[in-house]
């Protein structure tokens, strides 16, 4: 190897391996760092070839940088297409020597004096590029060894690479499912009651979406798929609408309940897709599955919502430790008691107890408590010895389409 190069540095090789998919910019700017710094290059990159053309990811240099990420040019004008098609060696130790690199655009323009590059190879074998460094003057004391050391940062390379390009293959799949959901309407709304225990009667329904695909998948999966296309909102939305068109159906004392992660709540027109005649008879529902960066934001986004009249509930309290961030921070009119906590609360002194300061927090501070996923009818005695007033779950009645309401009672 070179002796009159600098090692590579022990903390930047470590901080390569280390890095993991959400920090892979900056594994590939370390990489380009640690390479051209190790053999005493001008610039090195990455460099993406696709439809003709040659692309620049990432590029680090030490001198004002003669190409920029983001710039492209023709693929056959460059050396990266010729290394990969094999008419150009790896390495070069000087390009004005061979015939072809001297008629290059690049290699006056640059220029391009020494230049090493090996392909980029991706886990399914395809070839997505070339790893690449070069200086402006030639240099005979490279070898083969230096050669190796650009393979292997291109190996590590193409590992990250292969993890964003199957995580953008998901993406784009998935929001091309969630496209076909909304195209041929394969989103349809049902309906649960949500009944007083003490009088057993039917006080609200909460709105829940189910998905006639081909793919059979549960509505939460559905919905965390379109988050990770990019299209929770969109997906919500149009939950939400069809759930406010079909409330008609439901009998007038009753309010309706419509779920809403806290993304869409931030980037949503909620005036214009919660606008309905009775906005005292609507209540949303914000998950605890959902995290929060900034309460002021959502609390400030739902404020003239509330004003008007409606409600807001924070479900699935008692799942977990957002859930008890969300009561505290968006002070809710109403707090849903996760499954979890109902199941077996019979004969669970545990669950017992949480739901006894669950019911004393809802009273201190004027909120109402209503216990999901009731299954038996020593679940609802339980909850009523308690002090819980209103309960849904299968005990009670499933969730059910619009056009079945009426023939089950409920006009």
């Amino acid at each position: 190897m070179n002796s009159k190069m600098p090692t590579i540095d022990q903390q930047l090789l470590e901080d390569v391996i280390a890095s993991n998919s959400s920090q892979y910019s900056s594994a590939m700017q370390t990489m380009l760092e640690a390479v051209r710094n190790h053999l005493g290059m001008d610039v090195a990159f990455v460099s993406r070839i696709e439809d003709g053309k040659r692309s620049f990811d990432f590029v680090d240099s030490r001198i004002p940088p003669p190409i920029q990420p983001g710039d492209s040019n023709d693929a056959e004008d460059s050396y990266c297409q010729r290394v990969i098609d094999g008419r150009l060696p790896e390495l070069i130790k000087d390009a004005k020597e061979i015939e072809e690199t001297r008629a290059l655009p690049g290699t006056e323009s640059l220029p391009i004096g020494a230049h090493l590059s090996v392909p980029i190879t991706l886990d399914n074998g395809d070839v997505y590029g070339t790893f690449c460094c070069f200086s402006r003057q030639p240099d005979p004391s490279l070898t083969a060894r230096d050669l190796d050391v650009l393979r292997t940062f291109a190996d590590i390379a193409g590992k990250h690479i292969s993890h964003k390009e199957t995580a953008r293959r998901q993406r784009e799949a998935s929001r091309a499912e969630v496209q076909d959901i909304l195209a041929q309407k394969r989103l349809t709304m049902v309906f649960q009651p949500i009944q007083d225990i003490c009088v057993r009667e039917v006080v609200s329904f909460e709105s829940l979406a189910r998905f006639e695909t081909p793919v059979r998948k549960p509505p939460n999966i559905w919905f965390d798929q379109a988050r990770s296309a990019g299209m929770a909102a969109e997906l919500e939305l149009h939950a939400v609408s069809q759930a406010l068109k079909q409330a008609c159906c439901l009998p007038e004392q009753c309010y309706l309940s419509v779920n809403l992660s806290p993304e869409t709540i931030l980037e949503a027109d909620l005036k214009t897709a919660l606008s309905v005649p009775e906005p005292d008879k609507l209540v949303i529902e914000v998950t605890e599955h959902s995290t929060i960066d900034d309460y002021e934001k959502v609390a400030a986004a739902l404020e003239p919502l509330r004003a008007q009249g409606v409600k807001l509930a924070v479900d699935d309290a008692g799942a977990g430790y957002a859930s008890f961030r969300h009561i505290l921070a968006l002070a809710p009119d109403i707090i849903k008691l996760d499954m979890s906590i109902t199941r077996d609360i019979d004969s669970d002194f545990r669950k017992q107890a949480l739901a006894k300061s669950m019911i004393a927090f809802a009273e201190a501070t004027s909120c109402e408590i209503i216990a999901e996923g009731v299954e038996t009818g020593a679940e609802l005695r339980e909850l009523r010895a308690l002090g819980i007033q209103k309960a849904q779950g299968y005990l009670i009645e499933k969730p059910m389409p619009a056009s079945d309401l009426r023939a089950k009672g409920y006009n």
